[in-house]
């Protein structure tokens, strides 16, 4: 995937984070791409999924459908 310009991206954190765990932020920035970067370290990087693979991974995890310990 090529370089993705993140530059006026509006973040925004699950409205179910309390701030005492890890949590992650989603970007709001085209229809293709959903960054998503570690809400402690905002400065940090990102990594971008395509929206189907992060539409995917959305709706595994609300069908309790991946691994957990």
């Amino acid at each position: 995937m090529d370089t993705v310009d993140l530059t006026g991206a509006v973040w925004f954190k699950s409205t179910r984070s309390n701030g005492q765990s890890a949590c992650v932020e989603v970007a709001i920035l085209d229809a293709s791409v959903v960054p998503v970067r570690d809400s402690k370290d905002p400065s940090g990087p990102a990594l971008v999924f395509p929206t189907d693979a992060w539409t995917a991974f959305v709706t595994a995890i609300k069908a309790d459908e991946l691994p957990h310990t």
